[in-house]
């Protein structure tokens, strides 16, 4: 199937180790957006973004300014790839694929196993968004358009 279709799962991460490896602003935003489910994140890279540093500063985020090293990998339940090195990501895509570890791969569609989706929450309602990588505009509109009119049922309340 060339166009795989992903099942759309919503996950309990409190628990769950996360690893970034990236310190831009992909892996900022993906930080972010896990932040509102765990924090239980581990992002390493030797640079980061100015805010991904104050993050870590906070105590949001286990900071780790290096290298990344296949031990980070240990216990990990999902790894994002965030780096603008393809072949350390691809690296990391190996390593995660040989142990079992959920893992998504930011510029490379062919090695997700999930999709980072757009996510829009209101109280108890959490909707994930995604257009399987093939059109991100497409599906930014719809998280758009559901956040109106979710934000519209409010108001009829």
């Amino acid at each position: 199937m060339k166009n795989k279709r992903f099942f759309p799962m919503f996950v309990d991460l409190s628990d769950k180790k996360i690893v970034v490896v990236g310190g831009g602003n992909i892996a900022t935003r993906r930080i972010k957006t896990l932040l509102q489910f765990t924090r239980n994140i581990t992002a390493v890279a030797p640079k980061t973004t100015m805010e991904l540093h104050e993050l870590g500063k906070a105590g949001f985020v286990n900071l780790i300014n290096r290298p990344v090293k296949r031990s980070d990998f240990a216990m990990a339940f999902m790894v994002i790839a965030a780096t603008n090195d393809w072949k350390l990501n691809d690296e990391i895509y190996r390593v995660c694929k040989e142990q079992g570890i959920y893992v998504n791969v930011a510029d490379d569609k062919s090695k997700c196993d999930f999709y980072f989706p757009g996510i829009y929450m209101q109280d108890e309602v959490v909707v994930g968004i995604t257009a399987s990588g093939l059109n991100h505009k497409k599906a930014r509109r719809v998280r758009v358009a559901i956040q109106e009119a979710m934000e519209a049922s409010d108001n009829e309340e």
